[in-house]
């Protein structure tokens, strides 16, 4: 009971948190814009586009939920897309709540084994989803920002910090598939660092990183075996993300305006995504609203560049937040033991955050 007790603790923490994130942004963004202008503004902007990107995102998130299935598929693990979707949604909202995104993945594979299906399947299917993300995350921001290398004047610094984190994380997932014995190298010398900074728990710490990078080399075999549809996957990927880039255009062109195409709106949203994807913060509140701010003000112009960025996140984040948090409800209350479900949801939490 006191275990379960300290886990809501924890789950409600980070709401808290997640929601004070959300009201500090806003208020140090609007405390100075006067909110009957804003209001106009967006009464002014053309609904035909922001229904297109909202349904843009929706695409992203069905290819999302299409690939889980097509690579659950590969074990025989049939799902309907539906329910796969489901999955997809209410990984989003974890990764939302918690810091770095740390009980999204958990959370999949927790509801996805309540529905019969293994765990280690799903968790292969999430890495190899995982593996796409790093992948073309890096891949467009290295392109956009090579192309366009002017934009990045006010934040180059953390566009790179962005770029080496998601470079150093892909390519320990990489080697934690691929090479078993270099992942004991790499796992060794963190122990030692761990040590030499007198961290608690060293051991327990160890075995849980070695637990962890086991599964991925065990994962290699059906990769090294099935590389055909892993490339496959990985590619469902980069359509993925190509469809959530296009979101600030839509916002851009439901203003009527016509300067910028949708190939520099493009790149700038990748380039924003780059930067803040590995910033440790719920949903990187704070971080992507200042950085849209600083970086689409040529776009946008002064004038409708807060109701830009409020559309833009609006569309691409805090609807889906909303819409994912519903559908963890209505999962919840379709349960046949909500109370017990719910106190299990928290606990697995609780273990990973």
């Amino acid at each position: 009971m006191k275990k379960k007790n300290k886990a809501s603790i924890n789950l409600l923490r980070n709401l808290l948190f997640f929601f004070l994130l959300i009201f500090l942004t806003f208020w140090l963004i609007f405390r100075n814009q006067d909110m009957n202008e804003l209001v106009n503004i967006l009464k002014s902007v053309k609904t035909n586009w922001i229904l297109i990107g909202v349904g843009i995102m929706f695409i992203y998130y069905l290819i999302e939920a299409l690939n889980i299935k097509k690579i659950l598929k590969l074990f025989n693990e049939k799902i309907s897309i539906f329910s796969a979707l489901k999955f997809t949604f209410i990984g989003f909202f974890f990764s939302s709540i918690t810091p770095a995104a740390s009980g999204g993945q958990p959370m999949e594979i927790y509801y996805m084994t309540k529905e019969k299906i293994s765990g280690p399947n799903a968790t292969l299917a999430l890495l190899i989803q995982l593996c796409g993300f790093q992948i073309s995350t890096i891949t467009y921001g290295l392109i956009c920002s090579f192309f366009n290398w002017h934009i990045l004047s006010s934040f180059y610094w953390l566009f790179l910090i962005g770029l080496t984190i998601n470079g150093f994380a892909l390519a320990l997932m990489l080697i934690g598939i691929f090479s078993e014995r270099l992942t004991k190298k790499i796992l060794n010398i963190v122990k030692k660092i761990m040590k030499f900074f007198k961290f608690k728990n060293v051991e327990l710490k160890y075995k849980k990183l070695e637990e962890h990078f086991k599964k991925y080399n065990e994962n290699a075999i059906f990769i090294k075996s099935h590389m055909n549809e892993f490339i496959k996957a990985i590619l469902r990927v980069f359509v993925q993300f190509a469809f959530y880039y296009c979101v600030p255009f839509c916002v851009y062109k439901s203003f009527g305006l016509n300067t910028y195409n949708i190939f520099q709106m493009f790149a700038m949203q990748a380039v924003i995504y780059t930067t803040v994807s590995s910033i440790p913060l719920p949903g990187a509140i704070g971080i992507s609203e200042t950085i849209f701010l600083s970086l689409f003000g040529v776009a946008f112009g002064n004038e409708l560049l807060s109701s830009a960025m409020l559309l833009s996140r609006g569309i691409s984040f805090y609807l889906f937040v909303i819409i994912s948090l519903l559908i963890v409800i209505i999962n919840g209350i379709r349960m046949k033991n909500v109370k017990g479900e719910i106190d299990n949801e928290i606990t697995e939490i609780e273990s990973q955050v």
